[in-house]
């Protein structure tokens, strides 16, 4: 009698598996869950590193281009775009100052590593005597197939976006495009920035 009643109260082989099985299930899932969350934790971060990434770039190009030498009256403008390249005299910004100088002649483009680069030398303030530092190169940003760049004219010059730019005067405004390769999920807005240094500025 009391052999049986212990074989009543216990588990058959068959639920116990039932059992395995349910809690595998479960634990199959538990485990899916974690690296579903992990998985979108490291997007997310990943995301907001290439956005702060990318918010540093702009920045630097809207200062650059804000600060860009007017020239002047006697010495115009040394201001040359084209349609994925420029080069223009200007001045970095304060804390970038690491130079004899803060005026600098700068050079925008995308390499052949398809990096966008910022290659920069001190800009003369007379007649160079010596031939022309090597200039340094900055990365500003990995994985970019190209840029595209135009110009907004004045009006006198007859107004419009043009691609290319060799007119003895700043442009009105610029229009930098980031372009990344097919299949790439980043987007940047255009970035539009003006021209605001004056021209008779110390």
């Amino acid at each position: 009698m009391t052999r049986r009643r212990a074989a009543e109260s216990g588990f058959t082989l068959l639920e116990i598996l039932v059992a395995l099985v349910v809690l595998g299930f479960l634990m199959v899932g538990l485990s899916q869950g974690v690296r579903f969350g992990l998985r979108a934790w490291d997007t997310e971060t990943r995301l907001v590193d290439e956005r702060a990434d990318m918010d540093g770039v702009e920045r630097v190009l809207r200062q650059l281009v804000q600060q860009a030498d007017p020239g002047e009256f006697s010495d115009p403008a040394e201001f040359h775009g084209e349609e994925r390249t420029m080069t223009f005299p200007t001045r970095l910004p304060l804390a970038a100052a690491g130079l004899p100088t803060r005026d600098v002649d700068v050079g925008l483009g995308v390499d052949a590593r398809r990096r966008l680069v910022l290659r920069f030398t001190p800009h003369p303030h007379a007649e160079r005597l010596v031939p022309a530092a090597v200039p340094a190169e900055a990365v500003l940003l990995e994985g970019v197939d190209h840029i595209e760049l135009s110009y907004l004219r004045w009006p006198d010059q007859g107004g419009g976006w043009v691609s290319n730019w060799s007119a003895p005067t700043l442009p009105v405004m610029l229009r930098i495009k980031l372009v990344f390769p097919e299949g790439d999920p980043r987007h940047w807005p255009e970035i539009v920035a003006a021209p605001m240094r004056a021209r008779f500025e110390e």
